[in-house]
């Protein structure tokens, strides 16, 4: 079992910037990877970024790209994702997960919002 806490959230004005934290705790495997997800009002979930444990290879979401950084601290067993240049189209709940399958999360942590105000 991994368990996932999420801080960092916020409102902030357009064009400004955020870092959320991810805290894991559990068993955290090498060959584990690390994502966050965000859930805008009344649209489904979706994919922004994620990061491989062992090695820290990333991808991101076209929407988010340039724009936001995912990295990791092993010792901290800590996920972040920087956020700049954000847009009101960025608010939404985020979400910290954790799985083998990137796409396909084991582990969800409780979500934190972000508002982003025009």
């Amino acid at each position: 079992q991994v368990q996932l806490v999420e801080s960092g959230g916020g409102l902030v004005q357009a064009g400004g910037s955020l870092r959320l934290s991810c805290a894991a705790s559990g068993r955290i495997s090498s060959d584990i990877v690390m994502a966050w997800f965000r859930q805008p009002p009344g649209k489904e979930r979706e994919f922004v970024a994620h990061i491989t444990w062992s090695h820290g290879s990333t991808a991101y979401a076209d929407s988010v790209k340039g724009r936001f950084t995912i990295a990791r601290d092993n010792a901290k067993n800590t996920v972040y994702l920087q956020m700049n240049s954000l847009k009101p189209e960025d608010s939404a709940v985020y979400y910290c997960a954790a799985g083998i399958i990137p796409s396909i999360p084991a582990y969800w942590g409780q979500g934190t919002q972000v508002t982003v105000a025009s």
